[in-house]
């Protein structure tokens, strides 16, 4: 049972280096297959190996089935952890903020929308300030300047519709 859990600490290990310095150790992983062969991958597989084995061993089952237990343990760790990382990896997004992702969300006249034309909304999207143009919603009327507005469509890349959030009073 002692191998077995020195297997699973040495597997923790490599799981806190993989932590503190994965991409240094990942390029040598890269050649083989990617997210399948990560630090994180090995490092969990080793670890669940070797826990799974010695819970397994401390049960009392014969040598043979304890290590298959751990491999399985091992499998399904690995298999979670190359699942992470692959979502990690992926979860980035490099597109631009533009006025379809402002659609539904709050936004603040800066210059007043005349009835009928255009005028200058702010919204704030995420970390992002988008200064777009506006037109009001959906009869028309006239906004003045610092009236909260809510962004109900899409004219263009750089234009939005807008609604008053509140009833105007005059």
């Amino acid at each position: 049972m002692t191998v077995y859990l020195v297997i699973g600490v040495v597997g923790l290990l490599v799981l806190t280096v993989s932590l503190l310095a994965g991409d240094l150790l990942d390029g040598a992983f890269d050649a083989l297959a990617a997210d399948w062969f990560s630090s994180a991958v090995l490092g969990g597989f080793v670890s669940a190996f070797g826990f799974g084995a010695a819970v397994a061993d401390g049960l009392g089952l014969p040598v043979l089935l304890a290590v298959a237990v751990g491999a399985v343990a091992g499998v399904v760790a690995g298999w979670f952890a190359a699942w992470l990382t692959r979502l990690v990896r992926g979860g980035g997004s490099d597109d631009p903020v533009g006025a379809s992702d402002t659609v539904g969300l709050d936004a603040t006249v800066l210059t007043e929308i005349p009835e009928g034309g255009l005028g200058v909304v702010r919204v704030r999207v995420g970390g992002h300030t988008l200064q777009l143009n506006a037109r009001a919603d959906p009869d028309g009327t006239a906004l003045p300047v610092g009236t909260e507005a809510h962004v109900t469509g899409v004219l263009s890349p750089t234009a939005v519709t807008v609604a008053p959030v509140w009833p105007l009073t005059s």
